[in-house]
């Protein structure tokens, strides 16, 4: 297993904003631009966070050169849950209403999950004996790991290790 990155906050980083201050989950990768969490939730324990550095609230205040960027970070832990972990589902959502900084959530979501087939938020259906995290497929860290190694490189490109280094 590869080292963890130190979180770093952007250099426009508000103090009321709890993504600007902290990183948001267990970071996994921190790329210039953007960096990648681990959402730590007993339910839903393969739950990723593409956050954007910057402070901006609308996915409209990137430029699209950017919005590419943060799609191909999204897309490449969407690819790595699915072939991992084979979920039922994958949600993709970002909201921003209760904190408005631009991020990302990734999901894999079960047919045995807690809460499936209603969103995360949503009505709870089941308990999960002995927790989620022990159906998955695959040890948490490893799949940390997986996602590390699948995320693009800074500045776009195809994933791979490269994107295993914190700069």
């Amino acid at each position: 297993m590869s080292v963890m990155p130190s979180f770093v906050p952007s250099s426009d980083a508000r103090p009321d904003c709890e993504l600007c201050r902290s990183p948001g989950g267990r970071l996994i990768a921190q790329h210039g631009a953007w960096r990648v969490v681990r959402v730590e939730d007993a339910d839903f324990p393969a739950f990723y966070r593409v956050i954007w550095q910057a402070h901006v609230a609308e996915w409209t205040d990137l430029d699209v050169a950017q919005q590419h960027e943060c799609l191909g970070v999204v897309s490449a832990i969407e690819r790595t849950l699915r072939a991992i972990l084979a979920p039922t589902k994958i949600n993709l959502a970002s909201f921003g209403n209760v904190v408005p900084h631009l991020h990302w959530h990734v999901v894999a979501r079960f047919d045995w999950d807690s809460h499936f087939p209603q969103p995360v938020w949503g009505t709870r259906q089941r308990e999960v004996p002995e927790g989620a995290a022990t159906r998955l497929a695959c040890d948490l860290l490893l799949l940390d790991d997986a996602v590390r190694s699948a995320l693009p490189p800074i500045g776009g490109g195809q994933p791979g290790a490269a994107a295993a280094k914190n700069p």
